[in-house]
């Protein structure tokens, strides 16, 4: 894009509160920042996922060169975008002001305009909910990736699990499961501490299971661990999830598993057949690409240009009484909510029994 157009748009922000952040100061840029956030325990991944989606983002878009400032304090006037965690409930923008909200996998803020979803289930179409709508854009898969280690070869022995530990599921503590792997020769690692979760060099599969069964797609959570996959060179066995399912487009792309029973068979099925995990690790290069920097960094340009500048100028069009309509809306929708879910889920109980 030309600086010409640049010229042309509204002041954009990204506001992170000035107590969300170290004093010690900021990344330089994008390549830094996994570095940067090792070394602040403070905002690690389990307490900072706000800080990590806001800065990450200004970062990269700063690298490129797109007009954009991080900011400690809520302008007047702009596009301003923070993480749902950074927005109180009671913030709402005034009449030059577009704030968009970067969701996650919680509540909807009351009054941004507009919100980013990590999700493509939670989108929200303009044709349903003007001025409300939400865009959904990947989440930036993990910095400073260390890859498979080529030397490894046709070595397949270790199955991984990187996150938090709340996210492991019981039957992966079980005897059962570890003798299992036993009697394949496989060792099960967890990868537990954050400043772990970038290294994929010793890493033969990537075990990724939130939950068991075909209940609970996860309709919040984002595709980030078949990210991480691909860009790393390790296939992956995981859950049933919304999001990797969106991204599926072939076989190759992970193996899905909805039981203990179902893990095992896939691991036996990738120990026993070299060629399909070659394949899968090929697949996943090339799928890769999809969440590269240049790849990711256009999305937002797009978001930022052709969605969220035409918003602010209809916004900034409005009459006082037409956003306050907005308003009352919204806060309507949001007290109401909650009835809204007992009934929907009061209906789904009654369909099960019958």
């Amino acid at each position: 894009m030309s600086d010409y157009f640049f010229m042309h748009l509204p002041p954009i922000y990204f506001y992170i509160p000035a107590d969300k952040l170290p004093t010690c100061g900021l990344p330089q840029n994008a390549s830094s920042f996994w570095e940067w956030l090792s070394s602040h325990p403070s905002i690690s991944p389990m307490q900072g996922g706000g800080c990590i989606w806001t800065l990450q983002t200004y970062l990269y878009l700063n690298d490129y060169g797109f007009p954009c400032k991080l900011v400690e304090t809520m302008p007047d006037e702009g596009i301003v975008l923070s993480h749902r965690d950074f927005l109180d409930d009671s913030i709402k923008p005034g009449s030059k002001l577009l704030l968009v909200c970067l969701r996650a996998d919680v509540d909807r803020h009351p009054y941004a305009q507009l919100h980013v979803v990590q999700n493509p289930y939670q989108a929200i179409p303009s044709r349903f909910m003007t001025l409300w709508e939400s865009h959904f854009i990947p989440h930036w898969p993990q910095p400073s990736i260390i890859p498979r280690n080529p030397q490894r070869v046709n070595t397949f022995e270790n199955v991984t699990f990187l996150g938090n530990e709340v996210n492991l599921v019981s039957e992966f503590y079980d005897r059962s499961w570890y003798d299992h792997l036993q009697d394949l020769g496989l060792k099960f690692q967890k990868k537990l501490n954050h400043h772990e979760w970038h290294d994929y060099s010793d890493i033969d599969v990537i075990l990724a299971i939130r939950s068991f069964g075909d209940q609970n797609d996860w309709r919040g959570k984002p595709a980030s661990k078949l990210y991480n996959a691909w860009h790393a060179g390790v296939p992956a066995i995981l859950s049933y999830e919304s999001a990797f399912q969106s991204e599926r487009k072939s076989d190759l792309d992970y193996l899905e598993a909805t039981s203990l029973k179902e893990v095992i068979s896939s691991l036996k099925q990738l120990q026993d057949n070299q060629e399909l995990r070659r394949a899968m690790i090929e697949n996943g290069w090339l799928r890769a690409k999809e969440t590269d920097p240049d790849n990711m960094v256009k999305k937002w340009q797009y978001f930022l240009t052709k969605v969220a500048t035409p918003a602010y100028k209809k916004w900034c069009s409005m009459p006082h009484w037409q956003q306050q309509v907005f308003f009352d809306a919204r806060r309507s929708f949001m007290e109401l909510r909650p009835a809204y879910y007992h009934f929907k889920s009061q209906l789904s109980n009654s369909a099960k029994k019958h």
